[in-house]
């Protein structure tokens, strides 16, 4: 009788962890649905997602890799970006750019390979900056000496919001194309030729 008692009562033990087993993975499955949500909402709470872009212009491949922060009602501009400083143009590691083959940025033959993608934001003109040194966390190991060219461009203002900081790659036809990085209400524009 003791046998049969301890018999029931394991079953039931075991039953009721199945139970409870089945719960929890049943509320497991439903959990990626809602991590998968393409609603703006759960994606912008995300403070930055890993991203990148390609384009092709004219014969080249050009590659972007950045982190995108959202704007989250946060000031970007002269406040979570101050101005007159070195910026990464991205969250985390330097934003880097691949070229296929080498460009010309205002004249200047840029060997084809990889570099960090820095700016200096500044009210009325920006600096854009390629750098040699593409493996960098934030711009904690930037050095001036390394970069490879250094522009400066007028930022387009007043544009219509983009939530997360977002790069684009631009075919211009002939040979000519940009990258472009839009964020909250400002883009601004790396210009460069193929041929």
């Amino acid at each position: 009788m003791k046998k049969l008692i301890y018999t029931l009562a394991l079953g039931l033990l075991i039953a009721s962890c199945q139970n409870k087993k089945n719960e929890h993975v049943g509320h497991e499955q439903h959990q990626p649905e809602a991590a998968t949500s393409t609603s703006s909402q759960s994606d912008n709470s995300k403070k930055s997602i890993p991203l990148e872009a390609h384009g092709n212009v004219g014969d080249a491949h050009v590659s972007v890799y950045y982190h995108s922060p959202a704007v989250r009602d946060r000031v970007i501009w002269g406040g979570l970006v101050p101005y007159g400083e070195v910026w990464v143009a991205g969250a985390h590691s330097a934003t880097s750019v691949e070229f296929s083959k080498a460009i010309k940025i205002e004249g200047m033959t840029i060997p084809k390979g990889k570099y960090a993608f820095f700016t200096i934001p500044g009210q009325e003109r920006w600096t854009l900056i390629l750098n040699k040194n593409w493996e960098q966390h934030l711009a904690d190991n930037y050095d001036q000496a390394e970069d490879v060219i250094r522009i400066e461009v007028t930022p387009e203002t007043e544009m219509p919001l983009t939530e997360r900081l977002t790069y684009t790659i631009e075919d211009k036809g002939e040979g000519s194309g940009a990258i472009r990085m839009s964020w909250e209400k400002l883009s601004i524009s790396l210009p460069f030729k193929t041929d």
